[in-house]
């Protein structure tokens, strides 16, 4: 596609681009009101639109920032778009959105291009807690401050947002004791994300303050799908152990475990009890609606967002962390 500039409208016109610029400027001072009215007829008619980034980049700034997420599967993440858009729009920026499908590698990808195209900062939640530390501190080490969100990253003093996992996990297993369920699976992620890692944490402090021993069989990595979470329960009803409980690393892999379990023939939540951590409007579209903790994401958007914004404006990339509480939802299947 051809592009209508001010070099086309001046030739159209046979007048310098200069007088040009001017009139689409609206430089009355300098620019005759006859002269302007037909410049800016004739650009109308040419279909001219003003070129924001080359403005922008002559200001140093784009007014862009870039929002990475893993996945779109879920309703969290979304959900976070919407509101840092709606925040960031308020105040005269723009949002490029890059999915990474949970692989560090197309991560990698997302963040290189967010830089070619000359964002002002980024929102991140990272695929791996570790692997693109070095493209991160070059990012920032370059002008472009950065905020991660949801998960964090191992080793850098950068400005975070999220739940206490731990805590939160640890809550919602000492509700399923607390309802008389003692032999807990937890279907858990991988360790390379840290939350995955928070969340086995608190499973097993709920365990020892009830002493109930920790049992590494009822511990089945799930992954991050509803596949893996389906696979991970085949996994643990191979082994023929009796349980009365399944909290799940997320409402993904919990709900791919729910039906394994059912097809299996386990009444929930007579049999066994189910909730997880992360949930969203997806835990409340099946039967029986699924108890879980969900995180704060409209409160979550507006802390990354305004301090994205005070360290575009400021360059002062002083690390925040911010911890939130997330929210217990008990539903049917506990």
């Amino acid at each position: 596609m051809k592009y209508v500039t001010i070099i086309d409208i001046a030739r159209e016109l046979g007048i310098s681009k200069s007088t040009v610029s001017r009139a689409l400027a609206g430089d009355s001072h300098n620019v005759k009101p006859e002269t302007m009215r037909k410049i800016q007829e004739t650009a109308a008619r040419m279909g001219y639109r003003r070129n924001e980034l080359a403005v922008n980049l002559r200001r140093q700034t784009t007014r862009n920032i870039g929002i990475v997420i893993p996945e779109i599967v879920t309703p969290f993440f979304m959900s976070f778009i919407q509101h840092v858009q709606r925040d960031m729009r308020q105040k005269g920026f723009r949002s490029i959105i890059a999915v990474s499908n949970e692989d560090s590698g197309q991560e990698l990808e997302n963040l290189e291009m967010l830089e070619q195209c000359r964002i002002d900062g980024i929102l991140i939640c990272p695929c791996h807690k570790s692997v693109n530390i070095p493209t991160y501190r070059r990012l920032i080490d370059n002008g472009i401050p950065m905020v991660f969100f949801d998960r964090k990253v191992s080793g850098m003093e950068v400005s975070q947002v999220c739940i206490d996992d731990d805590l939160m996990s640890h809550f919602m297993v000492e509700t399923l004791i607390r309802k008389g369920r003692k032999k807990i699976v937890h279907i858990a992620g991988p360790d390379y994300v840290s939350n995955a890692v928070d969340r086995l944490r608190g499973y097993r402090e709920a365990l020892e303050k009830f002493r109930i021993p920790y049992d590494s069989r009822y511990v089945v990595n799930g992954g991050l799908t509803a596949d893996e979470g389906a696979a991970a329960m085949e996994k643990f009803l191979s082994t023929g152990l009796e349980f009365d409980a399944v909290f799940g690393f997320t409402e993904t892999a919990i709900l791919g475990a729910k039906n394994v379990i059912q097809k299996h023939h386990y009444n929930v939540p007579e049999d066994v009890a189910l909730c997880c951590i992360s949930g969203t409007a997806l835990c409340t579209l099946v039967y029986p609606t699924i108890s879980a903790v969900e995180q704060p994401v409209e409160l979550m958007a507006a802390e990354s967002s305004r301090i994205l914004q005070h360290q575009m404006e400021t360059h002062d990339i002083t690390p925040e962390r911010i911890i939130l509480r997330g929210h217990m939802k008990l539903r049917e299947s506990t």
